[in-house]
């Protein structure tokens, strides 16, 4: 059975592979609260395999370590919902993978887990490319558990959109 995105999610993926195709590309995905998300929606599509790399499903704190290389003195000091988490999770998908472009999620999805300094619905979204460069985001995003990890997957297909572009 297929997985089924909306028309908008699918025709940003579409675009992705496309640009990605075009510029020789590869891309890999470095998830936390979308739990694999992001890859899903661009292996729907068939033919991805070739722009996409791997996935990295690193829900726990120890996966972020072990298949990513995030530091464990910054997970204790600032937490896996965070810009620094972020951005070491897309650097670590970059250096462990054969991808060109890597994005990184990591978020509180809800419904439960947050606080006021981290809400529901937070969610910090980094890229990285072959420039060494790492672009992040932060964003709350409104609705439930669906509503965030749907929205999490549209703007890293931004994100990853905006790296294809910029090589």
């Amino acid at each position: 059975m297929a997985v089924t995105f909306s028309a908008d999610i699918t025709e940003r993926a579409e675009r992705l592979l496309s640009l990605c195709r075009a510029e020789g590309l590869r891309v890999a995905t470095a998830e936390s609260c979308t739990g694999g998300l992001i890859a899903a929606c661009l292996t729907e599509i068939a033919g991805s395999s070739d722009v996409v790399d791997r996935g990295f499903v690193t829900y726990a704190n120890e996966a972020k370590r072990d298949l990513l290389g995030v530091p464990d003195e910054v997970l204790m000091r600032v937490g896996a919902v965070s810009e620094e988490v972020a951005r070491a999770m897309a650097a670590g998908a970059l250096a462990r993978s054969d991808a060109d472009l890597a994005v990184a999620v990591t978020g509180i999805a809800g419904p439960g887990g947050g606080t006021a300094a981290k809400p529901v619905g937070l969610v910090h979204h980094a890229c990285a490319g072959p420039s060494g460069a790492v672009l992040h985001r932060r964003v709350v995003y409104p609705g439930d558990r669906g509503a965030v990890r749907l929205a999490t997957v549209a703007t890293a297909l931004d994100m990853l959109i905006d790296g294809a572009l910029q090589q």
